[in-house]
């Protein structure tokens, strides 16, 4: 690229790498370092509370695994929080990839490597008031992040069906459109079956049976908004939803305390419960896909016409947007990882 061409630095490996890979490429390398910090985190969560209490900024904790967890998890969260923000910061507005915030998008790597890994230790040095600061800022951040990921996956649920449902599809989409309908349905009724079963055993868990009964109202709703002939969307666009709405309810059910009366689920001691392990990792890989696909999804929060044709100049994608929606994610990780509970970090 240019900017390598003309720049000062010599031919360095630090200086070539700002030609970077192809810059659709880029976001998966920016999705594994989110990946690799959410893999830490769970890490320093339940498996390094011997390490973190000998650290003077974790001392408050005495030794308390839940505070140790919790503390080392928004220390993390801060730390990548703070490295998708820079980038939003030198990244928002990029509209030519003639323009050099472009090559820093998607090149220096060396330099941001070093920068992510400065970033992961310095926030274990900060005192605990800060984090506490942090962590109720983390709140509202998490809660943007799943704003926004709800208005992304509407727009994506409704994409994925107008293209099944095009003149050069339809013919050919149709089982695996019945496919995709039956299992997301078929999904989504299981899954509000096992929060009645698991987590409204009896009448007094009233919060739990409130929330549950409006998610299946909610599909519903949906199926029969998404059948009007006005709308006419089809059954594939509410199926996938209602799988998304019913996967938000079961995380926010999932965060209910094991000691809870009305968390009857089965598991087994220690960290061995299937259930825990699989809804997990379930919520890792969905938080770490949805952040990239609503990353570069810019143009359906975008006021701007959008009958203009995008040329070769013209970014992909809105970088600055891209790394907003990584930084809020990584609030949102924090939240869940805790959940959604700070009352677990040091208290004055």
């Amino acid at each position: 690229m240019k900017i390598c061409e003309n720049a000062c630095f010599p031919c360095t490996s630090i200086a070539n790498s700002c030609a970077g890979p192809q810059r659709l490429v880029t976001r998966y390398i920016y999705g594994s370092i989110f990946l690799l910090t959410t893999v830490l985190a769970w890490m320093v969560r339940d498996y390094t509370h011997t390490l973190l209490s000998k650290l003077d900024s974790l001392k408050g904790c005495e030794g308390g695994h839940d505070c140790l967890g919790s503390e080392g998890v928004l220390r993390l969260s801060l730390g990548c929080f703070a490295f998708f923000f820079v980038m939003y910061l030198t990244t928002v507005g990029t509209k030519k990839i003639h323009d050099p915030r472009d090559s820093w998008h998607t090149g220096w790597w060396p330099i941001k490597s070093l920068m992510w890994i400065a970033l992961m230790v310095v926030p274990f040095f900060v005192p605990s008031a800060f984090i506490r600061l942090y962590g109720e800022v983390a709140r509202f951040g998490a809660g943007i992040f799943l704003t926004i990921q709800l208005l992304s996956v509407i727009h994506f649920t409704y994409w994925w069906n107008e293209d099944w449902l095009s003149e050069k599809k339809a013919r050919h989409c149709r089982i695996p459109m019945v496919v995709v309908t039956a299992s997301s349905f078929s999904a989504a009724l299981s899954g509000i079956v096992l929060m009645y079963i698991w987590f409204s055993p009896k009448v007094s868990c009233g919060l739990n049976i409130f929330f549950i009964t409006l998610t299946l109202v909610m599909i519903q709703i949906m199926t029969s908004i998404s059948l009007h002939s006005k709308v006419n969307a089809g059954l594939m666009t509410s199926g996938l939803l209602a799988l998304y709405i019913v996967f938000l309810c079961w995380s926010a059910i999932m965060s209910e305390p094991l000691s809870a009366k009305c968390n009857t689920r089965p598991r087994q001691t220690g960290k061995g419960d299937w259930v825990t392990i699989t809804s997990f990792i379930l919520a890792i890989l969905a938080i770490v896909f949805a952040t990239m696909s609503t990353g570069t999804d810019s143009d359906c929060f975008s006021f701007k016409d959008k009958r203009k044709v995008k040329t070769d100049e013209d970014v992909p994608y809105g970088y600055g947007f891209f790394h907003f929606v990584f930084a809020m994610g990584s609030m949102c990780f924090a939240m869940l990882f805790v959940d959604w509970n700070l009352n677990q970090t040091m208290h004055k």
